[in-house]
């Protein structure tokens, strides 16, 4: 009996917390982050305040979840793009498209690159990032590098330089840029650094 009370306790506090992300996340894309208040976020959680506080300290803890949230689910799209057997060059091609697909997904480009280094600042937005899609990057350019596909440079300075690149495609596309366009150059860019 005590199991089944810790495991129904255990579900409703994951149920709740998830809730109270997807409202986030919800909120987090339609408006920005100085617009929206806890009432708000328990409000579409359906939640009370007092359980917001439990699970998170404040929104902008919150926020961060749902950063992480966000973050993750981009890498996994990434990772998704490139069957195993996919040489390391044409993974990084897929992968690049597959960042752009993610980031298409309506109100990510501004909650992961806009919103996220001015609420928790650029350490911590870059900290998640890292965990995530810069990750993602920077596992295929060590892989390809490794492989001979690109010759031996510092790889951190490349995952930085090449995930500004792909950063700046998103925020240009989301603003109406032409994604073709964006597509066409960092083809050209992968083609310098690829042999």
């Amino acid at each position: 009996m005590q199991e089944i009370r810790r495991r129904s306790n255990k579900d409703r506090s994951e149920t709740t917390r998830a809730a109270l992300i997807a409202a986030g996340r919800a909120l987090f894309a339609e408006k920005a982050y100085s617009d929206i208040g806890t009432p708000e976020i328990v409000a579409r959680a359906g939640v009370t305040r007092g359980a917001l506080y439990h699970h998170f300290a404040d929104k902008q803890a919150l926020f961060a979840a749902v950063a992480d949230a966000e973050a993750a689910a981009v890498a996994s799209e990434i990772e998704q793009s490139s069957p195993e057997d996919t040489s390391p060059a044409q993974a990084l091609l897929a992968g690049g498209k597959a960042y752009l697909d993610a980031m298409a997904v309506p109100g990510r480009t501004r909650l992961l690159l806009i919103d996220a280094p001015a609420v928790l600042g650029h350490a911590e937005a870059k900290a998640i990032d890292m965990r995530h899609g810069a990750r993602t990057l920077h596992d295929g350019l060590t892989l390809a590098i490794e492989a001979g596909a690109m010759p031996a440079m510092p790889i951190e300075p490349l995952t930085a330089m090449i995930s500004a690149a792909f950063d700046q495609a998103a925020l240009d596309i989301a603003a109406g840029g032409s994604r073709k366009e964006w597509e066409e150059i960092l083809g050209h860019l992968f083609a310098g650094l690829l042999r």
